[in-house]
Formats: structure tokens, sequence, C-alpha cells
């Protein structure tokens, strides 16, 4: 019997709504995407979460700013926040705004309370060094010259009475934790910060905000009217929120996401792994709830070597590129072209360049050299014999020509490619376990390059010249190369689809993956070529790509 499904909940951190989306996000968009549709295609269950972190005093700040309500002009941004989302052809099964979701509150509330009675929330006096960017305390040892190192702003010193975590209490627990393995985080440099993170000493924080200071923008404390929680405390709870948990831990999704035996993946910034691998274990171990599984940790996009910030407003704005170049061009930039370690530079020229190499010179190219010759030598049919094999799981199966049949080169050329096409899965299996997005498309486009080979090797335009001349043989080396050609674009398709999934609709239905009479449709390109418009002089792009933030300006 097959083996059952296993289910696989994987999370975007939720964004501040004080402007609109940027680049930097989309790219957290991506790579969750990738991994729920590549699950997906494993034959997993799957829940892809994203939402938006409503209740942030930056929030309100952008507000101020541009004359309108709070909640209006939030639900505005959120929205925007929604449809990007939509824009970049995200999977989603769920989206979840904290400050509007009935869920949410219900489910932060439940969470107070089940840390409350375990001893380890309580009210005290507190001063400290407060970034608005991060929503976040900082020590003077913290700062990089006085300023937040993240936004370059000077924090303020904030004097007042708030509930506090008593994270101290864990540190053994969570120093368990790491050691064991139990809660898994990628790339293992980032690993390595939290290891060092903890041994240096826990300190109890914050988590709740003066309604006076907050402007009573917040889920209020349980039976405390003059606190709301810590944006951070309502935001980390959003994975269990969207579940259920507010009805308690019995709720079917909750248990069936979160409390079950699946994986439990968060992808996020580097910039807040403290929260999620110290912070939001240390409070679901006082709860007593189950911890995730992994985090998978992105590093930073970046313009000319600065962060791309909401706040710094040296946005690149996604919508704007997808319109620009295409979704599946903006998609596969970010999985191709980013390092999983390290900062990277983004300027369109680099996007440009790697849509042409890899989606139009690379597989459209390969795509249209193997259906012409289906079309020239075969009026639009492909061949009956079949050596690849399409399935769910990875599968090889061997090319066995008859006796006769297949020259040794034509026939190891197709070996070759047979096991390239039965290798592919596990290539990318591998390096999206790891977290390695770009280790995954190197691999696709290994295999793009493996097709190319072996047309050279096989040479069918030489096959027909020697069909049409009166050699049988050929003719049937002929369809085995054409079938097997055929097949390893089906494969293509089919592998591809989490990452560039419009890209791979068109190349499944262009190479007649769903046409049982072999028929393929007419032949139009895959993805054509890409220019850049309106560049600016250093090769950084439009001014509309490069935006300051909206609420900003």
């Amino acid at each position: 019997m097959p083996a059952a499904p296993k289910r696989f909940y994987v999370t975007t951190s939720i964004p501040y709504v004080n402007a609109d989306p940027h680049l930097g996000f989309a790219l957290e968009v991506v790579q969750a995407d990738v991994l729920a549709r590549h699950r997906r295609l494993r034959g997993d269950q799957v829940r892809l979460l994203s939402g938006t972190d409503d209740h942030a005093i930056k929030n309100v700040q952008a507000a101020d700013r541009a004359g309108l309500p709070v909640a209006e002009f939030v639900a505005q941004r959120a929205g925007a926040f929604r449809r990007l989302g939509e824009q970049l052809n995200a999977s989603y099964d769920d989206f979840l705004r904290t400050s509007v979701d009935p869920r949410h509150r219900a489910g932060a509330e439940r969470l107070w309370r089940a840390c409350a009675a375990a001893g380890d929330i309580d009210r005290r006096h507190y001063e400290g060094l407060y970034c608005v960017g991060c929503e976040q305390f900082y020590t003077h040892d913290e700062l990089v010259d006085g300023v937040c190192p993240a936004h370059g702003t000077a924090p303020t010193l904030v004097s007042e009475e708030n509930w506090f975590f008593r994270l101290s209490r864990y540190q053994k627990p969570l120093r368990e934790l790491l050691a064991s393995g139990r809660l898994r985080i990628e790339p293992e440099v980032r690993a390595n910060e939290v290891r060092a993170f903890v041994e240096r000493g826990l300190a109890d924080f914050s988590i709740s905000r003066s309604v006076e200071r907050a402007r009573g923008w917040g889920i209020p404390v349980p039976n405390d009217p003059t606190q709301v929680m810590y944006v951070w405390w309502d935001a980390l709870g959003y994975y269990v929120t969207s579940l259920d948990y507010g009805k308690g831990p019995d709720a079917e999704a909750f248990r069936t996401w979160w409390a079950g035996d699946g994986r439990r993946v968060h992808v996020i910034g580097k910039d807040i792994l403290r929260f999620h691998a110290v912070y939001w274990p240390a409070m679901l171990l006082s709860a007593g709830l189950p911890l995730p599984t992994d985090i998978y940790v992105h590093d930073f996009l970046t313009a000319n070597g600065q962060k791309l910030s909401k706040t710094l407003g040296n946005v690149v704005d996604p919508v704007h590129l997808a319109d620009q170049y295409g979704v599946d061009a903006v998609r596969w930039w970010l999985i191709a072209e980013v390092s999983k370690v390290g900062d990277t530079d983004f300027t369109l020229r680099r996007l440009v360049d790697a849509a042409n190499r890899d989606l139009a010179g690379g597989l459209g190219n390969v795509a249209q050299r193997v259906l012409a010759m289906v079309h020239r030598f075969r009026g639009g049919v492909v061949p009956p014999a079949v050596s690849l094999a399409v399935g769910v799981a990875p599968s090889r199966v061997a090319v066995t020509p008859g006796p006769g049949v297949l020259s040794d080169r034509i026939g190891a050329a197709l070996a070759r490619l047979d096991a390239a096409a039965s290798g592919l899965p596990h290539r990318i299996d591998a390096a999206l376990e790891d977290f390695d997005l770009r280790r995954a498309a190197r691999a696709i486009t290994a295999f793009v390059a493996e097709i190319n080979r072996c047309i050279e090797r096989t040479a069918p335009w030489a096959l027909a010249k020697a069909e049409r001349g009166g050699d049988a043989d050929a003719g049937l080396r002929l369809d085995q190369t054409l079938a097997t050609l055929v097949a390893a674009l089906r494969v293509l398709a089919r592998e591809i689809e989490p990452f560039v999934p419009g890209l791979a609709a068109k190349l499944a239905h262009q190479s007649g993956s769903h046409q049982p009479d072999g028929a393929l449709p007419r032949l139009e390109p895959l993805f054509r070529r890409v220019e850049i418009a309106e560049c600016g002089g250093d090769g950084t792009g439009a001014s509309e790509i490069f935006s300051k933030v909206r609420a900003r300006a």
C-alpha cells in the first residue's frame, strides 16, 4: 500500500502594514509557496498560511501621516498584502488579519491565559530603549553608534509599567531543544546564532504596552484594561490562532496541523530570528503546546548594499515588477539568484538576465527545439514509444530498445537523459529539504542542459533525413528519440510547477501532457525574452520600481 500522505504546515511571517509590500517580503511569499507547492506535488497534505500584522505602533504613526483613521489605513494596506499573494501566484490556503479575524483575538487571549496559569507572566516597571521600526527594546550594547542596527534611527527611551514574560525560566529547556534537533533551524549559521544568544543568558521581556502609548490599538490584555498585548506576542500567536486555538486545543484544525505528527515550518527573515527561535518556543513551552519543527531563515535583499525596507524608503515594488516583466520572471529571480546565506543585491539587469538566460534561452528554447521537431517530422503527434515515467513519486524506467533499433550512441544518450529525469525529483527534494532554493533551480537548469545535450547527441534531423532516404531503422530511432525528448519535457513541466507555475502550465500544455492521443497543440513561444524598460544609468531600473513608500511621501 502507498504511504499515507504526510502533513506539511508552512507559514510566512506577518508583515507590518505601515506601507505597501516590497520585494523583500515577496521573497518570503515565493519561498513559502515553493515549499507548499512542492510538498503537494509529492502527495502531502499541505496548508500555507500568510496574513498581516495589524497591531503595531508604526501602523498608528503611518496612519497619522496619511491622515486616516488607523482601522481604515490598516485595511487598505492589508488588502495590498493579500493581493500581493495573488499577483505572485501564491497558493495560500489561509490569510489572517490580526485586527479583524475573530479567530485571532480569541487565540491570543487563550495563549496569554495559558502562560499566566503556568506562572510565567507578571507585572513590573520597565525602562528601556525602544525602536518603533523593529517594535523591539534594545540594550546599549546592541545599538551601533547609538542607533538601531536595522533602521539607523535612534531608539526612544520608554519608561512604563508592563506585563512581562519570564523568558529566563526557559534557558535550559531552549538549550536542550536546540541541541536535540527537535527544532531545526536552516541555515546552520542562523542556528549557531540562536545557540549563542541563549548561552549568553535570557532576560524576561515585556509583553504589553500601555493603552496610552499604543493609542488603544491592539488586543486588550485579559483583565487589565490599561494595557494591550505587545505586538510580537500578538503576531507570533497567529501561527496557532489561525488554527482555531481560541476554541481550545481540541479544535479540529489545531489538532490536524499543530498537534499532530506533521511538519510545522516557519519561513522568516533573519531580522526576526530571535522572536521565532527563542521567544516563540518559550511561549509554547509555557503554554504546554507543541513546537514548530523547522525554521527556515532567509537573508536580506538589498539595493546598493542597503536592506530593502519600508522604513528606510528604498523599496522595490514587486507588483510593478510582475506587471512589467511577468510573474514567472520575478519568481525565478527570487528562487534562482537569491543566496541561501548572505544578502543579495537586486538590480533589474540581474532579473532580466536570469529570465532571458534560464527561462527564454534555456527552458523555452529547448522546448521549442523538441516540439518543433515533433511538428516537423511527425505532424505534431508524439510517437507512442515512451522511455520516461511521469508520476507523483520519483521513479526510474530504463530505456530498453529492441535489438537493432537504436545505435549504441543514440541508446546511450537516451539512457543518460532517462537517468537525469529519474534523478531530478530527488535532487530537488534534497535541495528544498536544506532550504536551498537556488540549488533546486540549478538542478532544473542542469536538466534543461541535459535535454539539449541529448538533442545534439541523437541528431533527430539526421535520423529524419535518413528515414526519407528509405532507412526504416532510422524512422524507429527517430520515434524513440522524439518520444523520449517529449517525455523529458513533461517531467520538466511537472518539476518546475512549484517554482514557475504559469510557465509549467504552458509547458505541460505545449508538450501534450494531458493529450492521450499524443497530438500536440499549435506551437507557440513558451517564454519571450524581456528587456529593461526605462532603465536608470546605474542599471538599477525605473523609478516606478525603485519607489519611495507611499505613506512616507
